[in-house]
């Protein structure tokens, strides 16, 4: 068990069912101090609107709420969602949290108001690697042989999110997260304007100056999150940044995620060679029946995800059983049920080696969900002390 490797903590901010987001955002603030002390090295935020279940509408706020309560663990977003936010705001958010929380901040980014996650792929032209770096090999896909990776990590079909596309939801949150009229600026001219600012070489077209006050040479790391091999990954990799890897989002795409952010990748001023982090859904109890018995909760939930209801405030293992459930229902949720590593701590750390070892990351990323806020912390306390045993 290779317990160098680093783990960190996603957090959505979950809403319990019969609780308030008042309550979910005290557990989350908990849960960085208690992850702090268990030893995770990074607290990531995750950002998602319209949604009853998740309370995490705002990392940066977020962010600055939980800088303030705990002292040593890396803070950072997972993502911030650049389809409807300017460079210039999301960097003077994270600068202004930077200036009385020095050194310790990830600014996570992801693209939202594009290609669904899992579906998005390159256009010719469109600028995803940039002037003078050339396009790079092609990604290489990883060999999946009977939807196992040559160490037995499952890798189920790819799931098409298309479908959510034509939600009304969907088009409503899109509707009041923009201003009228306005469209999502170009990704990866985006992200090129965002490492402008920070590094305060900002030049308009016509050459004038802009500096970020704060923002401008903040000590943050900057990750690309992606859910495939498409744009995400080839943006990150050709401008040398770090990646995030969806396994928890989108599990039949991770492998082609990593091969083609390694592929298209390209030292910078800040990082030498390909660095990737993978998240994995997971819940640890002392027992493989409680730990099945915390998550049942799980499938309800990505289901109201998937059909654009929305995610639910978090279902008690009562309440999931309770679910009227189809055929159609377990179909649409039954990559993310095989890929969730739930059981004892050793069981779950194997599958986290699994993982590892089949995506080659440098760090893992780690969401529970529970009904329970003592139940979620214990999970994440058992897992850091099975991993430190390794």
């Amino acid at each position: 068990m290779p317990s160098a490797t680093p783990l960190g903590v996603l957090d959505l901010v979950p809403v319990a069912s019969g609780s308030t987001a008042s309550e979910a955002l005290r557990n989350s603030t908990d849960l960085a101090r208690r992850a702090e002390e268990f030893g995770y090295h990074r607290y990531w935020f995750a950002e998602h609107h319209l949604n009853p279940g998740v309370a995490g509408t705002s990392p940066a706020v977020v962010l600055a709420l939980t800088a303030a309560a705990t002292s040593t663990i890396r803070l950072g977003s997972g993502a911030v969602q650049l389809g409807h936010r300017t460079a210039l705001s999301t960097v003077e958010e994270f600068g202004l949290i930077d200036a009385l929380h020095p050194g310790r901040l990830d600014l996570g980014l992801g693209r939202s108001g594009g290609a669904p996650p899992g579906d998005g792929a390159p256009r010719p032209g469109d600028g995803a690697t940039p002037p003078g770096a050339g396009a790079g090999p092609p990604p290489t896909a990883t060999a999946v042989v009977d939807g196992r990776a040559p160490n037995g990590l499952l890798i189920p079909p790819r799931f098409s999110f298309r479908q959510l596309l034509g939600s009304p939801r969907i088009a409503l949150q899109r509707e009041l997260l923009q201003l009228p009229h306005a469209e999502p600026p170009d990704y990866a001219e985006q992200i090129d304007d965002v490492l402008a600012l920070l590094a305060g070489t900002y030049r308009s077209p016509e050459g004038v100056e802009a500096h970020a006050v704060p923002g401008e040479g903040a000590d943050v790391e900057v990750w690309i999150f992606g859910s495939s091999g498409g744009r995400s990954a080839q943006v990150a990799g050709a401008r040398g940044l770090r990646f995030a890897a969806n396994y928890h989002v989108s599990p039949g795409t991770v492998l082609e995620a990593v091969d083609a952010y390694r592929a298209h990748f390209r030292p910078s001023d800040t990082l030498d060679k390909p660095y990737v982090t993978v998240s994995a859904d997971v819940v640890v109890a002392e027992d493989d029946a409680t730990a099945r018995d915390l998550a049942a909760g799980y499938g309800p939930w990505v289901r109201s995800i998937r059909t654009a209801e929305g995610a639910i405030p978090y279902p008690t293992p009562e309440e999931a059983r309770a679910h009227p459930w189809t055929d159609a229902d377990q179909a649409l949720v039954q990559d993310r049920l095989d890929t969730r590593f739930v059981g004892t701590p050793a069981r779950v750390a194997g599958r986290l080696e699994q993982l590892r070892e089949a995506t080659g990351a440098d760090e893992l990323l780690i969401t529970t969900l529970t009904h329970d806020h003592r139940d979620r912390v214990r999970s994440y306390e058992l897992l850091a002390e099975e991993w430190r045993r390794g």
